[in-house]
């Protein structure tokens, strides 16, 4: 599997998630002071996140949602859909904050 191994030290985009806003916006968000960066890629398993780029601000209410550790009523394709719009909101803020460039 490729991917990117855990580690404890946090990345710059990993810390700029704190006091953010949820981008995923499942109607049960619990508020910025839980927003941490939800890896959202396919690229990750066990020990194994996929890279920063693909991940987005999601308050610990969502983020149970997309880990599927709490039921929602939401299809595979509306949580595609949601994860995919996160992540345009999401990456639009660190492309703000100077800490995704496209060049």
């Amino acid at each position: 599997m490729i991917g990117v191994k855990v580690m404890a030290k946090q990345t710059k985009i990993t810390k700029s998630a704190r006091g953010e806003d949820c981008t995923l916006l499942l109607g049960n968000c619990s508020g910025s002071d839980t927003v941490v960066l939800c890896h959202i890629g396919k690229n990750r398993g066990m020990s194994y996140k996929c890279g920063d780029h693909m991940a987005v601000y999601g308050c610990g209410n969502c983020h149970k949602i997309i880990d599927g550790q709490v039921h929602a009523d939401f299809t595979r394709g509306e949580l595609a859909e949601i994860k995919l719009i996160a992540l345009e909101r999401t990456q639009q803020k660190l492309i703000d904050k100077g800490l995704l460039v496209i060049s």
